[in-house]
């Protein structure tokens, strides 16, 4: 393999990557370093952790063969409606409201998933269904009104809200100008990452499976520590760790699992690969379909729980556009547009690419307007680069 090759490869594998890297240095330059801002990165993962929660949950869809849930919105705003009306209406301890939200965000995955696994309707028709059903739900439940959650403080700072949303400097103290528990934290994940990363490179290499070359993998490596520990000294000169990136961390740990070491999350790649052939291998491509659909339910519940907490309320309004982002961060985050393609890490990289250019946009006085129409330009591209690439590089399909 020569030289180009082996750049045109790399190019082609760390895509969103490089772009990632571009648009942060052009918003840097635009905003004169406004966008690197400690309480700008900090405000970056508590205004997008809805972003991350329903992606994560998105691209389980997308790869049953390219499927997608128009409904989460709707949800996100009907499960935080009613847990908001509990605990402040009915005055339900949260911690049995959380319960109940979750319970009624599953329920409604699996009603969803049952119409699309087993009677095979269109997820496209399903879905839309949900959204009109629960976002006028929603506005039954709140009759129109906004509910305040101001009273409900423990919530509130637990799923990511309000001024107090950090964990506690408990060893640097109030009074350090650094979190030094934000920054410890930051170092044991390096850490970590750094074991994980060496020993499936071990593992795989015992198995004689294909690995990258040591010095591509090590450079990949140091990139990576060196932006964690980036990112976490810029989190310890504002405030620390968000309670809200726990979160979002537990969900990006739990749900890269499943896709990667589970027998179930390789059936999902199966079903989007040749949905055909996996049926004929014996497994059960409508439970996979069903899976697929009431998770989404379940993280679109949790997605609830975190914007209710973040606005300290719960409005009829609230989750409009949440499919979009969603759908967005997994095809720009690499998922093919047929299914069967597509890791948490890259839908975690779309995300962060669709909140660095909200960031950046809105930093610069850009008009809302003129926003959705690049992210609009940006989701349209990363599609068309998924389709050609499959293509050879050709733009045009050949005649059937």
């Amino acid at each position: 393999m020569n030289s180009r090759t082996k750049v045109l490869d790399f190019i082609n594998k760390y895509t969103m990557v490089i772009v990632l890297a571009l648009v942060i240095i052009f918003f840097s330059i635009r905003t004169g370093g406004d966008i690197l801002l400690p309480s700008n990165v900090s405000n970056l993962i508590s205004q997008n952790a809805y972003v991350f929660v329903l992606a994560t949950g998105m691209l389980l869809c997308i790869l049953t063969g390219g499927n997608i849930d128009l409904s989460v919105g709707s949800v996100v705003c009907f499960v935080g409606a009613v847990g908001a009306t509990l605990m402040v209406s009915k005055n339900v301890n949260p911690v049995v409201a959380v319960i109940i939200m979750f319970v009624i965000g599953t329920l409604i995955g699996a009603w969803q998933a049952f119409w699309i696994a087993y009677v095979r309707i269109p997820p496209f028709i399903v879905t839309l269904s949900g959204m009109l059903i629960f976002r006028g739900l929603s506005n039954v439940v709140l009759d129109g009104m906004t509910v305040s959650l101001q009273n409900v403080a423990g919530f509130v700072k637990v799923f990511g809200g309000g001024a107090n949303c950090y964990i506690p400097d408990f060893i640097g103290g109030s009074g350090s100008s650094l979190n030094i528990t934000c920054l410890v934290a930051t170092g044991l994940a390096i850490v970590i990452l750094v074991l994980i990363m060496v020993k499936n490179r071990a593992t795989r290499l015992k198995k004689n499976y294909e690995v990258e070359n040591m010095g591509p993998w090590l450079t990949k490596l140091i990139i990576i520590a060196v932006v964690i520990g980036a990112f976490g000294f810029r989190l310890s000169q504002h405030k620390g760790i968000p309670n809200v990136l726990v979160i979002v961390i537990g969900v990006i740990i739990i749900y890269s699992y499943i896709t990667s070491n589970t027998t179930t999350g390789r059936y999902f790649y199966a079903v989007g690969g040749n949905e055909k052939a996996t049926k004929l291998s014996g497994i059960d491509t409508n439970k996979v379909y069903f899976l697929a659909y009431t998770n989404m339910g379940l993280l679109s519940a949790l997605a609830g729980m975190v914007t209710i907490a973040r606005m300290t309320s719960a409005q009829p309004t609230y989750g409009q556009n949440y499919e979009m982002d969603a759908i967005a961060s997994c095809f720009i985050g690499g998922a093919s547009a047929y299914g069967g393609i597509g890791t948490v890490p890259g839908v975690i990289i779309g995300a962060l690419l669709m909140g660095v250019i909200n960031l950046g946009m809105f930093s610069m006085g850009v008009d809302q307007n003129m926003q959705k129409v690049v992210k609009g330009l940006v989701l349209l591209a990363a599609v068309i680069f998924d389709v050609v690439s499959k293509r050879g590089g050709k733009l045009m399909a050949k005649n059937s």
